[in-house]
């Protein structure tokens, strides 16, 4: 072999090698955490941006190293187009593969809407106001629309009930219109049906029962909050339906009055016989839910103690003292209510 052919071919081992070395170092990387100090960086991908756009906003607040090797990973991977659009929070800690997949499968930032039981629904409106999921003006229109009732086997004038309280994680959208309002909703209508199926399983109640359940679970929702009274209170509620009484729920008057309503009952609200859901003058029980209840005052309303009172007092101290007679219960209100207002 001539010394011309002996040096090419040195060269051409010593290309191989340095090849060989050169993707070695590139796999490291791609399987190596970016930086050794772990932190959040947040990202905003608009619509529209390329990854050359992104790689070099990411370089910018030092959340990427070596973005030349990062583009070089992009193109192998042959994923230039697949970037999601959306708002990320990503992690100077991660491996360069964890970025990209994080980024073309587009998942983002999740935020928490969260919630309590007993709220009416105007206040959870307020609620997904408030943490920038939807106008409540919106989701006022969308849970009060037939349509969206009958798709959603809602049998009330609006979805009140339905709105189950939960914590959320989901994505904050990016213009808020009817459209949005109406992704929320549908979310929570589906977590009530998903929930609820532990307590009727396949065997869903028909409508009127359904509605019975529903209505008597909010006012249990909105009586106690002690775990323990909830079926003594559905037990009192179901007794006075039986002998024919009057339910006399306060949180009824209340639900009825609406936003307007100041903290304040007074003797005028209480005979009040235009408010619909007063049922210190209508007989039965409301003409529907007066919040949307948990699960567990769901399966109070399915499950009623068997008693015989037929009153409870509030104690003042979160708790009721339960009554079989009005003479009983005219005591505990003597002792338990008037008494402090002494």
């Amino acid at each position: 072999m001539s010394t011309f052919s002996k040096i090419c071919s040195a060269i051409a081992v010593l290309v191989i090698l340095m090849a060989g070395g050169a993707w070695f170092a590139f796999e490291a990387y791609t399987r190596s955490p970016m930086q050794e100090e772990s932190r959040e960086v947040p990202l905003v991908v608009p619509d529209g941006a390329s990854f050359n756009q992104v790689i070099d906003d990411m370089a910018r607040q030092g959340a990427v190293t070596y973005p030349f090797a990062f583009r070089v990973l992009v193109r192998i991977r042959k994923q230039q187009q697949q970037l999601k659009a959306g708002e990320y929070l990503i992690n100077t800690g991660w491996t360069p593969e964890r970025l990209l997949q994080e980024l073309i499968r587009g998942k983002g930032v999740l935020y928490t809407l969260s919630f309590q039981e007993g709220l009416p629904w105007w206040d959870v409106a307020k609620k997904i106001e408030q943490q920038g999921f939807a106008r409540a003006e919106d989701f006022s229109k969308v849970i009060h629309d037939p349509a969206f009732l009958k798709k959603n086997n809602i049998p009330f004038s609006s979805a009140e009930g339905f709105l189950f309280p939960e914590t959320y994680k989901l994505h904050k959208p990016k213009v808020l219109n009817e459209a949005s309002a109406e992704n929320v909703a549908s979310m929570l209508v589906h977590m009530f049906w998903q929930k609820t199926s532990s307590v009727w399983g396949d065997d869903v109640p028909d409508t009127k029962v359904l509605q019975k359940i529903l209505i008597l679970a909010s006012l249990v929702e909105k009586e106690t909050a002690i775990a323990s009274e909830r079926e003594l209170v559905a037990g009192v509620y179901r007794n006075r339906l039986e002998r024919g009484m009057r339910m006399q729920a306060d949180p009824t008057i209340i639900y009825g009055l609406g936003q307007d309503f100041d903290g304040n009952i007074r003797r005028a609200d209480i005979r009040n016989k235009n408010n619909e859901y007063n049922t210190y003058q209508h007989r039965g029980l409301p003409p529907g839910p007066i919040c949307s209840p948990g699960l567990e005052a769901i399966n109070a309303a399915m499950n009623p103690a068997q008693h015989d009172y037929l009153f409870f007092v509030a104690k003042g101290d979160g708790s009721h003292k339960f009554s079989k007679t009005l003479k009983e219960h005219n005591k505990a209100v003597r002792k338990f209510q008037l008494g402090k207002k002494k």
